[in-house]
């Protein structure tokens, strides 16, 4: 169960796909065709610092920051687009094949997701795949995987039209440990809201940030998960 340090306010027609802390600052994806943005906000007033909008064609997704550069996944163009951190202008593109959902680094390789119950591990610089993982909950799939998150070597993910994470051991596959967020806003706060999608981890605080798509704020807490066990 996440335990609520504080809560932020955060832009309510922001359709959240991807989030990223770094150096005091939140990264967000956003998506929606002609709406998409890569965005720089600060976390405590929730402000835009900077923005840098996509072309009509694609549809944003998953974030991850890799050194200087954040990689933005597009959900069906088959195109991850890549920024200077700082300034955020565009620096290149990649390719891949099939629909982007989640997308994290964990200081070695790029983890993306697809809305399957894959994982697939990926070159940071040529985006080429390194292999993949079938993940699964009680020994059964788990489908839907959206929004990743790595930290300490294992995998944060949002489940698509679920209010809960998972935490997922990328060498086996296995679900480790589930937190549930559905007391993260409250009844009259979720109204006009979609899905819970967007985690971003700050380690100097050991603290998680925490938001969905449409969602009136942004959710620091600490998490709590329960063992995976058996239904």
């Amino acid at each position: 169960m996440p335990r609520l340090v504080a809560a932020h306010p955060h832009d309510p027609r922001a359709f959240t796909q991807g989030l990223v802390w770094h150096d005091g600052v939140l990264y967000e994806s956003t998506g929606q065709y002609g709406r998409s943005e890569l965005r720089r906000v600060a976390p405590q007033s929730g402000a835009v610092l900077a923005r840098q909008r996509l072309r009509r064609r694609f549809f944003g997704e998953g974030l991850a920051r890799v050194d200087d550069r954040l990689v933005q996944l597009t959900w069906k163009a088959e195109r991850a687009l890549v920024y200077d951190r700082d300034s955020l202008r565009r620096r290149g593109r990649l390719s891949y094949r099939g629909e982007g959902w989640g997308l994290a680094f964990d200081g070695r390789r790029l983890i993306m997701s697809d809305g399957s119950d894959r994982l697939t591990f990926r070159h940071p610089e040529t985006f080429a795949v390194e292999g993949s993982v079938a993940v699964t909950l009680h020994g059964r799939p788990l489908r839907g995987l959206n929004e990743l998150e790595a930290v300490d070597g294992q995998v944060w993910a949002n489940v698509f039209q679920q209010d809960r994470l998972v935490r997922i051991d990328p060498a086996s596959g296995e679900v480790t440990a589930v937190a549930d967020a559905h007391q993260l806003l409250s009844p009259a706060e979720r109204r006009g809201t979609d899905v819970l999608n967007g985690i971003a981890y700050d380690p100097q605080s050991d603290t998680y940030y925490l938001t969905g798509k449409l969602w009136p704020r942004v959710l620091q807490v600490r998490l709590v998960p329960a063992a995976a066990t058996a239904p």
